[in-house]
């Protein structure tokens, strides 16, 4: 399994730090189970400014990368989604995501994933259903909107931009890549910023 983080202008750093931390690190992992090192991917080599001003030079190019089951694609926000750059990208979602690949979608990335008609049969959420409706009119997925800070179908998870810490929750469940009392112990440290979660999740990794 290789984790892949879609990268380019204007990328909202914010809402992918909790998850490639843990990750990339594994350190809160089950036992036996390896870190997943991130592989930066973007349209060309180039480096990319994110919206924080934090330059990053791609691992490799999309046209380069040989998605397989089971893989991870992170797509994080950013100010230009709506527009025909993320096409390549969008069409390895079309491609691999009936396939097995689990696509983790937050923000910007979830009204293109709208546009594209993605999310027409999934559950899904994003960062307001009205706002997605007026910014996607060919979008038809209402019916299937759900009000809450992280969705998962299948292997399709999305948020809001509000919401970076249940993205991360969301994607390491479907990973299956920590104890379900690991994962509770670390959402609820970083929620309510109590130490009392702290020394669980360290109990939890016996």
């Amino acid at each position: 399994m290789n984790a892949y983080l879609y990268v380019f202008d204007t990328l909202s750093d914010w809402e992918i730090g909790y998850i490639t931390a843990e990750l990339n690190t594994g350190r809160f992992f089950k036992q036996s189970t390896n870190p997943l090192r991130v592989i930066t991917i973007a349209n060309k080599k180039d480096t990319v400014k994110t919206m924080g001003g934090i330059r990053i030079l791609p691992d490799q190019t999309v046209a380069e990368t040989v998605f397989t089951d089971n893989d991870l694609l992170l797509l994080p926000g950013g100010e230009t989604w709506l527009e025909d750059i993320h096409l390549p990208i969008l069409s390895v979602v079309t491609e691999y995501l009936p396939k097995g690949l689990i696509v983790g979608a937050i923000c910007g990335a979830t009204m293109a994933l709208a546009k594209t008609g993605i999310l027409d049969t999934r559950k899904h959420t994003s960062n307001d259903l009205n706002f997605l409706q007026q910014v996607c009119p060919d979008y038809i997925g209402s019916e299937l909107y759900v009000n809450e800070p992280a969705v998962t179908d299948g292997n399709l998870i999305t948020a809001p931009g509000t919401a970076p810490l249940e993205f991360a929750q969301h994607i390491l469940k479907r990973l299956d890549v920590f104890k379900p009392e690991s994962l509770d112990a670390w959402c609820a440290l970083h929620k309510f910023k109590d130490s009392s979660y702290f020394y669980a999740l360290l109990a939890s990794l016996q």
